[in-house]
């Protein structure tokens, strides 16, 4: 039995970088003079600095989390002067620190030095970072097994159990090479989900080999940012930029960059929103990384609110109901309250909780806004409107009316993964799985324009690749993206949305003309009735391919197209390619590829290592260690889903 003050929330409302921590008490909000507590953690092992540390008051509510550089920042206000401070520190892998400090004026400086934990320990404490929780006395409070013991996390409620699992993912088929010259389009629908690398650290902090058909290598590729430039001032609302290089897994062949960078938003000018949150309270939600972790999650997005939003509950598990009206974001206590007042308990009634959200939001519909659902679930729709084809066509009708929707994924042993990837895309929305306060603060706090407001929908991208360049290409990932050619001009058709600020990724891996390739490519036999045309023109020339786009305003019906050639020119790639790249061959090794067999962890971390550029949220360097994870643990010897 887990004692109950584990399932109390130690991260409410996590800051962005740098951030005012309005410390629990009678504090006034704006102090008047600042007082600073920052500092440096670094590894005790190897002095490096760490990124992505959790620093908090020792049991207080706030968290903010080191930069890259290892560099924390606290702003207090003056009553804390000559008072003492206990902050805590802690990241997957190490040891629980905590340093006390009393607060003079002006900036005080507070190091840590984690140590490496070991493997038994740091299996318990991965489990309780990964629902979010801060709670220092576990390291005291908290049995650790003896070698051999069994693993003390299993029995945590909602973790990883692999005699009772019923979590769901939707079958992937590698796309192959296919002959340029019988294939020249190659036709897809963009994709920002960024679900699956979440879900993906999270099977590796359980010490678990991901389910392959987990691993959607474009989510993994686009879950980093990326430093391409935004469009500009009066152009459309995405730029399209690209870069060709060597494939660092089979150097015989090209590795082709396609990105898209969104227009950013100031999220204080944006639309004025109208949200509804629906949020499950089944009994399959009674868990700390399941109700308690999405109770922090929503209360940070609860934090960004201006007074011209509104926010509305709806919850369901056996039946739905309104559990706030629609309430002015300025009314937070009341909103906050609403969201700490749930409990889990009963069936799952999600087809009649969607009706009553959808409902709600085109009762205080705001023309020109940002109108949207929110929902936020295991994925567990088992009583009433439960079919996808029901749903599907629900959220479509819905969507056309001008309601979006949002899917984030809650906890384990049930996730219902190729459910909610469906409708959020069906939904002109997003799906992003939260597991951890941090993972909330990326997408709720640090990416909430590109969670919440679309800026350009229906995108699709259509390549034409170059027959005289290339003999055989791949799109990387994507698969369940995948348009018909005709699709491309088809304005009817359903395809990507790109939010404020969102940055997308596409790589293609590509055969070049006269190159003897150890790969097998698909082709089509000789045509009897059309004879080979002479390559003139543009095939005659230096393109390798040429990119076009074709996207739709988020309430325009009628598409406008981009288009951009691509040079056969390989030049020295730049940190962005280098580390895409990486991250693409680490998805392909966890899918066991046939197109990366001989690559390896080691090589993959390396060149992450080499290519983390300017990375001030660390998510870069905590990709090094997740692989290095990975690795040591030698899980890509193990059969998929097997601890």
């Amino acid at each position: 039995m887990i004692p109950r003050y584990l399932t109390l929330l130690a991260l409410v409302a996590p800051l962005a970088w740098p951030g005012t921590l309005p410390l629990p008490g009678p504090f006034p909000p704006s102090p008047a003079r600042e007082v600073v507590v920052t500092g440096r953690i670094s590894d005790a092992t190897t002095g490096a600095p760490l990124g992505g540390v959790q620093v908090a008051e020792e049991g207080g509510r706030l968290v903010v989390a080191t930069r890259g550089d290892g560099i924390y920042l606290v702003r207090l206000g003056d009553e804390w002067v000559g008072r003492e401070l206990a902050l805590v520190a802690q990241r997957s892998g190490y040891e629980v620190a905590r340093r006390t400090v009393r607060v003079a004026a002006g900036t005080n400086t507070l190091d840590f030095v984690l140590k490496p934990r070991l493997e038994e320990e740091g299996l318990l404490m991965d489990a309780i970072l990964a629902v979010g929780k801060l709670v220092p006395s576990m390291a005291r409070e908290a049995h650790v097994p003896a070698a051999g013991a069994p693993v003390l996390h299993q029995a945590l409620p909602g973790r990883f159990n692999p005699n009772f699992n019923t979590e769901g993912y939707a079958f992937i088929q590698e796309n192959v090479f296919l002959a340029a010259a019988a294939n020249p389009l190659s036709t897809f629908s963009i994709d920002v989900d960024r679900a699956s690398y979440a879900n993906v650290r999270r099977f590796i902090h359980d010490g678990v080999r991901p389910p392959v058909d987990a691993v959607r290598i474009e989510e993994l590729v686009n879950y980093f940012p990326y430093a391409d430039a935004p469009p500009r001032a009066g152009d459309a609302p995405l730029a399209i930029h690209t870069e060709v290089g060597t494939a660092p897994w089979q150097p015989l062949h090209r590795l082709v960059r396609i990105a898209l960078k969104a227009r950013s938003v100031d999220m204080r000018e944006a639309p004025s929103s109208n949200l509804v949150f629906l949020l499950d309270v089944s009994g399959s939600m009674n868990s700390p990384d399941k109700l308690p972790l999405l109770k922090t999650a929503f209360g940070m997005l609860v934090d960004q609110l201006r007074p011209r939003d509104r926010v509305a509950i709806v919850v369901y598990a056996g039946a739905a109901g309104l559990v706030l009206p629609s309430t002015p974001g300025s009314d937070k206590e009341t909103i906050l309250g609403a969201i700490q007042s749930l409990e889990a308990g009963g069936s799952t009634a999600g087809g009649a909780g969607l009706r009553l959200a959808y409902q709600v939001a085109a009762e205080n519909h705001i023309r020109g806004g940002n109108n949207r659902v929110i929902l936020a679930t295991d994925g567990d729709f088992n009583v009433g409107v439960s079919s996808d084809a029901e749903m599907i066509r629900l959220i479509e009708e819905k969507r056309a009316q001008g309601t979006f929707l949002t899917v984030l994924g809650f906890g384990t042993g049930n996730l219902k993964d190729s459910k909610m990837e469906q409708i959020a895309d069906h939904g002109n929305g997003n799906y992003a799985y939260i597991d951890s306060a941090l993972e909330a603060k990326k997408v709720l706090v640090g990416e909430m324009g590109g969670t919440l407001l679309t800026v350009a929908k229906d995108v699709k991208l259509q390549v034409e690749f170059n027959p005289a360049r290339v003999a055989a290409y791949r799109l990387i990932g994507y698969e369940n993206r995948i348009l018909a050619a005709e699709d491309f001009r088809d304005d009817t058709k359903d395809a990507g949305e790109l939010g404020a600020g969102h940055s997308v990724t596409a790589l293609y891996e590509v055969i070049p003309v006269g190159v003897e390739s150890p790969v097998e490519i698909r082709g089509l036999d000789s045509l009897r009735y059309r004879a080979p045309t002479p390559r003139t023109g543009a095939a005659a020339g230096p393109e390798l391919l040429f990119v076009k786009l074709r996207y739709k305003e988020p309430d325009a019906a009628a598409s406008r197209p981009l288009e951009v050639p691509v040079l056969d020119r390989v030049g020295q790639p730049s940190a962005d390619f280098r580390f895409a790249s990486a991250v693409a061959a680490w998805g392909m090794l966890l899918r066991e590829s046939e197109f990366c067999r001989g690559y390896t962890l080691g090589q993959v971390a390396a060149l992450a290592r080499g290519s983390l550029g300017d990375d001030p949220e660390g998510y870069r360097s905590e990709f090094v260690r997740l692989v290095e994870t990975a690795r040591t643990m030698e899980l890509l010897e193990k059969e998929a889903g097997a601890r």
